[in-house]
């Protein structure tokens, strides 16, 4: 089982305009409520490839009652910690030739609600994946990731870290089964700009040496690079298409990569089904479906 943690998940309210003004009225076009957060977003791919997953984390008021909702009427299963006040947030995407982004803060979290939801891990048994996803909202501390896995250590889970920079760096003690930057953010980790494969690789190679497992670096346009348990480099090229959202791209890859190892426990063709993953994510309006994803897989 795959298990996913998305501390402030949401939902995004995606409006499209012909136009948008300061000086009068905007109506829009068409508008459409979609789930959100990053965990969230590993959960619906995994289940649309039949890798059994259970979606965690906070949702609060009406809001959260609504996502969870929504969840269930797609048999993505979950088992959120519900928070006693606050609403789920709502962002707001508008679209009108370019893209307007408003993201909300998200209810307060405090030490019990994380204590409640970290209880809720204790199930989790040998052999299972757990996706910490999203950055640390700023109301709790910088280190609640490596404090859950530094306490989840030793039971025989597959930890799965896709956050950044001090998060990041914090989890790399407890040895996580993959963690996944893309190269801009590995370039912020070690204060430098990445701009070839060669020094994407180097710097890889170092997250590995302190302590990732497995390191997988998202490139974008250029595709993506594995640095594996064996220090064995991977890299691949990207999937040639039409871009039509980037959003989720990178927590589909996550989601094919664990789903690859499942299936395969083969680091080349978890590789080959997180690409396919992330590239048929991009080419549509959602969250990449089940045909689309193994229709590119095939072609790889």
């Amino acid at each position: 089982m795959v298990y996913t943690v998305t501390l402030n998940p949401a939902l995004d309210y995606v409006m499209n305009l012909s136009s948008l003004t300061t000086e009068d009225i905007n109506r829009t076009e068409s508008e459409k409520l979609y789930y959100g957060g990053k965990g969230i977003n590993v959960s619906a791919v995994l289940s649309r490839i039949n890798v059994p997953t259970t979606a965690m984390g906070f949702i609060a008021g009406f809001t959260g009652k609504k996502l969870k909702a929504m969840l269930d009427a797609d048999s993505i299963s979950n088992d959120f910690t519900e928070l006693a006040d606050g609403d789920t947030r709502i962002n707001v995407k508008l679209k009108f030739g370019k893209e307007l982004d408003i993201n909300a803060s998200g209810p307060e979290i405090d030490t019990d609600d994380v204590e409640r939801l970290t209880e809720k891990l204790y199930k989790l048994k040998d052999g299972d994946f757990l996706v910490l996803a999203g950055n640390v909202p700023s109301d709790l501390p910088d280190d609640l990731y490596a404090g859950i896995l530094k306490r989840l250590t030793g039971r025989g889970i597959r930890f799965v870290v896709d956050t950044t920079g001090r998060q990041l760096l914090n989890v790399l003690e407890y040895k996580p089964f993959l963690i996944k930057p893309n190269h801009h953010e590995l370039g912020e980790i070690f204060g430098r700009k990445m701009q070839t494969a060669e020094e994407i690789t180097e710097y890889a190679l170092k997250l590995k040496k302190m302590g990732a497992v497995n390191v997988l670096v998202s490139r974008g346009s250029d595709g993506a690079l594995l640095v594996d348990e064996n220090s064995e480099v991977h890299p691949v090229a990207a999937v040639r298409g039409e871009l039509v959202s980037s959003v989720g791209c990178g927590d589909s890859m996550v989601a094919g990569f664990i789903a690859g190892y499942i299936y395969h426990r083969d680091y080349q063709e978890a590789l080959k089904l997180s690409v396919a993953c992330s590239a048929a994510t991009a080419f549509s309006k959602e969250l990449a479906r089940a045909d689309e994803i193994n229709k590119i897989y095939e072609q790889l």
